[in-house]
């Protein structure tokens, strides 16, 4: 699956356009490695989004489409960090 779709499904990022934004200004990483917003992902792999104030890093643990109201979580919080602003 894509990783825009991923992120938008997985209702990590709420809209397709702003994960697809996020990877163009070089801000989400599978793997420890940059990735364009069409990039696979698969299940397993690891998701880093370094928003402005907070890095988040995911792995993958079920795929699907869509998002259904009784399936399994999408994903496991491996951290969830605060960045303080620079100046």
């Amino acid at each position: 699956m894509r990783l825009d779709k991923y992120l938008k499904v997985s209702r990590i990022i709420k809209r397709r356009a702003v994960a697809k934004d996020l990877a163009d200004d070089n801000r989400v990483f599978v793997n420890d490695k940059l990735s364009k917003p069409s990039s696979e992902v698969n299940i397993g792999d690891e998701v880093e989004i370094r928003f402005e104030h907070r890095h988040i890093r995911v792995k993958i643990t079920y795929m699907s489409e869509k998002m259904h109201k009784d399936s399994p979580p999408y994903y496991e919080l491996i951290f969830d960090r605060s960045v303080p602003k620079s100046e």
